[in-house]
């Protein structure tokens, strides 16, 4: 099995949610068979978003709504908030769908438990969850084999547009951030932690596959 490029880490700031969604659908267009996979952290100006399945809709008019392209109902993006997207060849990394949402979901599970904040996944509605309170939504795209969107993670944010939805369409469920569960954490340290550990089982799932 020939070794897979470098996993590249970009630490973008803040940036507009229609400019990063151009980027992430140029980049997943044009790439070619031997281009590295990136995975890109950020926040987001409040903004709304829907997926292309969504049916939800925001009480409040005074944040912009964004009809998006990857999976998953209506969800609210701002500063404060870790928004990791992953931009990978699945089918060079031989991971399905299924496995990079499961991987997605257990790196933030494990970083929340070094925090002593014990993270859940829920059948059916994938993200992460805190009893009953979402911490953490995923919404992911697929094209020709390629990943683009991913993760975001409640870190140290205004919550408050959160009560104008239904967050990704789960009735009786609230939200919950990293802030109110944990001390002296950043959006830049969270980042950095949930990069390190996505690599990191990446290595692992490749190192299964030699073995297999």
């Amino acid at each position: 099995m020939p070794p897979d490029p470098p996993l590249i880490v970009r630490r973008l700031g803040l940036v507009p949610y229609l400019e990063s969604w151009e980027r992430m659908r140029t980049f997943t267009g044009d790439r070619g068979p031997a281009q590295p996979d990136e995975v890109w952290l950020l926040e987001h100006p409040p903004v709304y978003t829907v997926g292309r399945n969504g049916k939800g809709l925001p009480e409040r008019r005074d944040i912009p709504l964004v009809r998006s392209d990857r999976g998953g109902d209506i969800t609210y993006h701002g500063p404060g908030q870790l928004v990791m997207y992953v931009l990978l060849d699945l089918r060079r990394r031989r991971i399905s769908v299924k496995g990079l949402v499961t991987l997605l979901e257990d790196i933030v599970i494990e970083w929340l438990g070094t925090l002593g904040i014990a993270g859940q996944q829920r059948l059916g509605a994938p993200g992460v969850y805190v009893g009953t309170r979402k911490i953490a939504s995923l919404g992911l795209r697929i094209h020709r084999g390629c990943s683009y969107h991913g993760l975001s993670l409640n870190v140290a944010m205004d919550l408050c547009p959160f009560s104008s939805i239904t967050p990704c369409g789960l009735r009786g469920v609230t939200v919950t951030q990293v802030q109110d569960l944990a001390s002296g954490i950043t959006v830049a340290s969270a980042g950095s932690a949930l990069a390190n550990a996505f690599e990191r089982a990446l290595s692992q799932n490749r190192s299964r596959q030699m073995i297999l």
